[in-house]
């Protein structure tokens, strides 16, 4: 008959005889989980570069396509591909505008609000109410320059709503387009670069406009100084939108390129305000003639406005 001794593990004598003979031995209970060091990675990083990738999001969302990425499944002829590009609610417009009016130092616009979701609903709607506000502002101000004038008689210019739309909407998509390849090529020159998709950029630029709608209508008023102390203002806002979220991008690029390419982003974008500016609201005075006024006596007086 097996006695007590005979029931007990071998094992757990060994742990007890060890246990004793050296007190600092480190155990590892069953119940207990097991911690992996955190510095045990697949590959090393450099110091510092963690935040930046983060910022950016370099995980596999750069590897999309011209317009889709790899959540659009549905091909691109049919409706509902092009229908996942405007699925987006009110809060997320509301909040991406807002991120567009006030931006945050060192916080990246695509990372913070486009990545999760990126679409066209906005940006078009942007694009249109811009393009309406700039034509009516342009025509009201140009009522109000000449108002009181007994030889001016107001038409409205219709054709400043075509050129006002050919203007943003080239901006807002050949611009986006030229950054896109940009990024792409310089992508497969250098190494660390990330580009952004065509519908992220197309975003951001869409978005960073929204300034300019009100600072269009106060362009109503009919003073040179405030108007471009307004033009200043939303231009220094818009643009560092721009310069926060695509100078990540190109800071690991050679440092003449980088600036090259924010300078060039910034000199654009303020391009396309200055020139609506001085085409739709700066319009130079006409000079109108002087009415002839016949006197009593049948002599004829020209009178000066």
């Amino acid at each position: 008959m097996a006695t007590v001794d005979d029931l007990k593990f071998q094992e757990f004598d060994d742990a007890a005889n060890l246990l004793a003979a050296n007190p600092d031995a480190t155990t590892i209970s069953i119940d207990e989980p097991v911690e992996i060091p955190k510095n045990q990675h697949g590959r090393l990083q450099e110091p510092g570069r963690e935040e930046d990738d983060e910022l950016l999001g370099t995980n596999d969302s750069d590897k999309t396509e011209l317009l889709a990425g790899q959540k659009k499944s549905a091909p691109f002829w049919t409706f509902e591909y092009y229908q996942t590009f405007f699925d987006v609610d009110t809060y997320q417009v509301l909040d991406r505008i807002k991120g567009s009016v006030f931006p945050v130092p060192g916080k990246n616009f695509v990372r913070l609000y486009i990545r999760s979701n990126p679409d066209l609903y906005g940006p078009f709607w942007i694009c249109a109410t811009l393009v309406f506000t700039i034509a009516v502002s342009g025509n009201l101000s140009n009522f109000f320059i000449h108002l009181g004038k007994p030889t001016y008689h107001y038409v409205p210019e219709f054709r400043k709503v075509s050129i006002a739309a050919t203007t943003i909407y080239a901006y807002a998509w050949l611009v986006p387009l030229a950054l896109w390849g940009f990024l792409m090529w310089r992508n497969s020159k250098v190494m660390n670069i990330v580009s952004y998709s065509f519908l992220e950029i197309v975003c951001v630029y869409g978005y960073s406009l929204f300034i300019y709608i009100p600072t269009a209508i106060l362009w109503i008023i009919p003073q040179k100084v405030v108007r471009w102390v307004l033009v200043m203002f939303s231009l220094c806002l818009s643009g560092s939108v721009l310069v926060m979220t695509f100078w990540p991008a190109v800071r690991d690029d050679n440092r003449r390129i980088a600036l090259a390419t924010v300078g060039t982003v910034v000199l654009l974008h303020a391009l396309l305000a200055v020139g609506c500016l001085a085409y739709f609201f700066d319009a130079p005075e006409l000079d109108f003639p002087a009415p002839i006024i016949p006197a009593h006596n049948g002599t004829t007086v020209i009178t000066k406005s």
